[in-house]
């Protein structure tokens, strides 16, 4: 994913705080996957922050994370860890669109951020160097956020938001992989999985910091997009011959997520 500018950088993280200030004010907590929701008013007190202190403590923390994503987690953790499935899909806002002809529906802009920064607080995605943009990334990758039904190469039927076939949403155990807020917040989770999977495929490359995390991007494609024989193929280094479709998929979502920065400045900005 290309760098985006520390300016839209700057104005992103202002306006993801305004987010995590209003979602701070949600009476129903929910726990996270690692470890108890913290007090509503500590988050408060970590919404309270100014952008530079928070920069700077991500920065610290995470060297190697590019710069998106370092201004974007310390607000991501703040904004969302405390709506419930319940109360986040009572957020969510669906508009009418035409899609290949017919009419279907997607979530607005602001519930796609939204959506996008809940699972990837819950994953705790910012232990692998991801953020809710690589979430929003994936699922525009998967289906531009118009759930639907898609048919595989191999015949199986994958549903919803993200694609989930039968066999993987079990794994993850995803109950309705038509529920945008269950089949995002695994989405979120098998992402996960897979940073952690390509971390360790390109282990012995030793790769600088910057080209590291863009191959920790190609690997979570990777692993999203194929099965388990396809994705061991890769070893970080052969990428031009993985599928076109796989390849198809890494470019969307790189430009998911730059655009999931720009929807934060034109939506909230």
């Amino acid at each position: 994913m290309q760098t985006i500018t520390q300016a839209i950088n700057f104005r992103a993280t202002a306006i993801l705080v305004a987010l995590g200030a209003v979602a701070a004010l949600s009476s129903q907590l929910i726990p996270s996957v690692t470890a108890p929701v913290a007090a509503t008013t500590a988050a408060a007190a970590a919404v309270t922050h100014t952008a530079a202190a928070a920069v700077a403590a991500v920065a610290a923390a995470t060297p190697s994370a590019m710069p998106a994503v370092r201004f974007a987690a310390p607000v991501a953790r703040a904004a969302v860890a405390f709506a419930s499935e319940e109360a986040l899909r009572a957020r969510m806002k669906w508009v009418p669109i035409k899609f290949g002809g017919e009419n279907a529906k997607t979530l607005d802009p602001a519930s796609r951020l939204l959506l996008a920064q809940a699972a990837a607080d819950r994953a705790g995605l910012q232990q692998v160097g991801l953020s809710f943009q690589d979430v929003y990334g994936v699922i525009n990758a998967e289906t531009s956020w118009v759930p639907r039904k898609g048919l595989g190469r191999n015949g199986v039927t994958s549903q919803g938001l993200a694609q989930f076939e039968p066999r993987t949403a079990k794994g993850l155990g995803l109950d309705n992989p038509n529920d945008p807020v269950q089949a995002v917040y695994a989405a979120a989770i098998n992402m996960k999985h897979g940073a952690q999977w390509a971390a360790d495929k390109i282990a012995p490359l030793n790769l600088p910091p910057q080209q590291y995390q863009q191959k920790i991007r190609e690997g979570v494609s990777v692993y999203y997009n194929l099965s388990v024989k396809g994705r061991n193929k890769w070893d970080g280094l052969n990428t031009a011959e993985l599928p076109v479709e796989t390849q198809r998929h890494i470019e969307n979502v790189r430009r998911g997520a730059e655009r999931a920065a720009d929807l934060a400045v034109d939506v909230l900005g």
